[in-house]
Formats: structure tokens, C-alpha cells, sequence
């Protein structure tokens, strides 16, 4: 494969408001090279921040722990790259704020805010609820030949399986379409106009962005291949719309997390809303998912794949803690041992006892809101 830049696989340990938190001499951690030497993603990297660390005495301000880790070549940590699914964290978040500005409710029809969008019966049976939370009974979103905008998808995927009742979780992206042309018909702008202007602007991701037809990623990037090798990072993202279109960073994506779960987006009712995984039988809240971990700590976020990239966010309940990990491949190959991704996960949030009872402050137990089920999407 062509590389793009070379990079020395040794974290970097960055210093935040005056305090070096962090061993400066660490390697990447086993759980990461593993997505490299056993998943044969081609690079992989991370970034962990951890707030509220104990500070030595007589420090002021609070202390912010910053952790960057990458191996293999060619992926910076402000690179840009496609975060997929990620996007879905974003639309319901404006969905939310909307419902929290007395502009729609969850428990509205579609028909009550894009009559024509679905077909009747299904228009009115189907609410944004549903949609929030798969559990709609759309067929996930089909591709037709060549580039197509999200309607044509949401029309061909209609088309080619018919919808079954709302009320089973089912994974489909058609959801997350539609609730994207919604905040357009509820709002006279577009879902990516909204989520700048709600969240990009006013939170400063200065990284994230919607590409719309654009087919070039941002400077700096670097390459992203399929699971065949071939270089895919030129890629029309228009078909994946509100449901997986989104540009991003390391940095922005655990600054979003983080402002979303400690509060700063959502009033509290809808940010229980957000985190209320019932509708879904405990596998799917709104936008994001939990995912108990072994030390009994819940961890929320979501994950995106398109074709040259993989992501995965996840924070605990209160945002005071949060990584974010990519790789340049959309597929990571089937390893001996432990699940790869679960792995890094597990290394991150269930450090060792010792670790733990260093850093006592710096981890959130799982919610009470927190549900025992593992999803991953995508």
C-alpha cells in the first residue's frame, strides 16, 4: 500500500493547562498494535483525555489527562477522516434540541412533520421515536447503481424489501435518512446546516464537517483503504447522507462526546431521552449505544465504517472520560483471542487495579440508566 507520511509508532503526551499527565516514555498500548499485527488494519491510532485527574498539591486549575497513541504508518492525530455512523450522534442531537424547543416531539408521525416522505400507512404509524431508536421496521437504506442522493436510497430501499412493524430494534441507516429530511422540513435548513450551527460552531470543531458531494477529504489526511487494499480515500459520501456522511477529527469527535453526555447540548430531559435505552430492549438510546464493560463500567458512543475507515467513540456517562480510536480500513480481519475492538475498550476504561486506584477520580461507573447489552454498528 502507498503511504502517505511516516509516522514513529511512540505516544505523544501532551501537556494540558500546565500539568503533564501521563508516562512520556509509554509505547502504544498491546490492545491498539493488536488492531494492526492481528487485525491487519494497515495503522491504527487513539486519543484518550480523562478529566479530573488528581493534581500535585498547591496546582491549580484542573487537570486534564491527554493521550495519543498511533502505530503503523501514516495516520496523524489531526488528521481528518470519515467517521461514518458517527453522524448519527449528530442528528440526534439536533433532534433533541429541537424537541426541547417545543418544535417537534419524539412521539410524533412522520407524517406530522414530512407528509409524502413515507408512504401511508407507514407515514403515520412510524414516529421519530422509531427512528431515534431502529426500531422503525425501515429497511436498511440499498444502494442504487452509481451515485444517488439519500431519497433515491430511501425510495430503492423501500422498493426492495418491504417494512416491517415498528417495535423490533433493527440496525438500518433508512432511520437516520429520514430524520435528516425531517430537521429540513421542520426547520427550512438542511441537517447539516443545523448540526453547524448547533454543535460544530458553537463547540469550536474546527475539523468536523459535512462534505456534501465533496469527494476530497480535508488536508491533513491520510490514506484509506478497503479490505481488499485498494485505495478508497476519494469517495462520493452522498448516498450515506444523515446517516453516515460526516468528516472529523480525533480531537473533535471526544470534544463532542464529552459536551454532550456532561450536558452542555441537551437539557436534562433529553438527555435521559438520549440515554433511554427501553424502546430498543436495552441495545440502542438515540443516536448511541451503551456497552458494559467486565469492571462494571458503562461506556456510551457510537462507531462508523465506510469504505477506507473505521472509528469508534466511547465516554463514560458523565463525558469526564473519553477515546476515540481509528484505523484506515473499513474491516478489521477476524483475530485469535479476544475480540479487538472489545479489547481496547477494556484496556482503556478497566485499567489494572493498581492503575485504577491511582487515577480514582477519572472514571464513572456505569449509569443507572446503563443496560447490559454490546452493540456494535456501523
Amino acid at each position: 500500500m502507498p503511504k502517505c507520511r511516516t509516522r514513529l509508532g511512540v505516544p505523544l503526551v501532551l501537556l494540558v493547562g500546565g500539568l503533564t499527565v501521563g508516562d512520556p516514555a509509554a509505547t502504544p498500548s498491546p490492545a491498539l498494535t493488536r488492531l494492526v499485527t492481528a487485525g491487519h488494519a494497515p495503522a491504527a491510532a487513539l486519543l484518550s483525555e480523562t478529566s479530573g485527574t488528581s493534581r500535585p498539591t498547591g496546582a491549580s486549575g484542573a487537570a486534564k489527562a491527554v493521550r495519543f497513541e498511533t502505530t503503523g504508518p501514516a495516520i496523524g492525530r489531526p488528521d481528518h477522516f470519515r467517521a461514518g455512523s458517527v453522524t448519527k450522534t449528530f442528528v440526534a442531537t439536533v433532534v433533541l434540541q429541537l424537541a426541547a424547543e417545543g418544535r417537534l416531539a419524539p412521539d410524533d408521525p412522520v407524517a406530522a412533520h414530512a407528509p409524502g416522505l413515507l408512504p401511508p400507512p407507514l407515514d403515520r404509524r412510524v414516529t421519530l421515536r422509531h427512528l431515534l431508536t431502529h426500531t422503525s421496521g425501515l429497511p436498511d437504506l440499498t444502494r442504487p447503481t452509481g451515485p444517488a442522493s439519500p431519497p433515491e436510497g430511501l425510495r430503492a430501499a423501500l422498493a426492495s424489501h418491504p417494512p416491517k412493524p415498528p417495535g423490533d430494534f433493527a440496525y438500518s441507516n433508512t432511520n437516520y435518512v429520514v430524520l435528516g429530511r425531517i430537521v429540513e422540513h421542520v426547520t427550512g435548513r438542511s441537517y447539516a446546516d443545523e448540526a453547524r450551527r448547533r454543535i460544530i460552531t458553537p463547540l469550536g470543531l474546527t475539523g468536523t464537517s459535512f462534505p456534501g458531494a465533496r469527494t476530497a477529504l480535508p488536508a491533513p489526511h491520510g490514506r484509506g483503504y478497503d479490505s481488499a487494499g485498494r485505495d478508497v480515500t476519494v469517495l462520493d459520501p452522498r448516498v450515506a447522507g444523515a446517516a453516515g456522511e460526516l468528516v472529523s477529527t480525533l480531537a473533535d469527535l471526544n470534544r463532542f462526546y464529552t459536551a454532550l453526555l456532561d450536558g452542555r447540548l441537551l437539557p436534562p430531559a433529553q438527555l435521559d431521552a438520549l440515554l433511554d435505552t427501553s424502546s430498543a430492549h436495552g441495545r440502542y438510546g438515540m443516536g448511541l449505544f451503551p456497552t458494559r464493560l467486565p469492571c462494571g463500567v458503562t461506556v456510551w458512543g457510537h462507531n462508523g465504517r465506510v469504505p477506507g475507515s473505521y472509528v469508534r467513540t466511547a465516554a463514560t456517562a458523565d463525558g469526564r472520560h473519553v477515546l476515540t480510536f481509528r484505523v484506515n480500513t473499513d474491516t478489521l480481519a477476524a483475530a485469535p483471542g479476544p475480540p479487538l475492538e472489545r479489547s481496547v475498550l477494556e484496556a482503556e476504561f478497566c485499567p489494572p487495579a493498581a492503575e485504577a486506584a491511582g487515577h480514582s477520580g477519572t472514571m464513572s461507573g456505569a449509569p443507572n440508566r446503563a443496560a447490559s447489552a454490546v452493540w456494535s454498528s456501523g
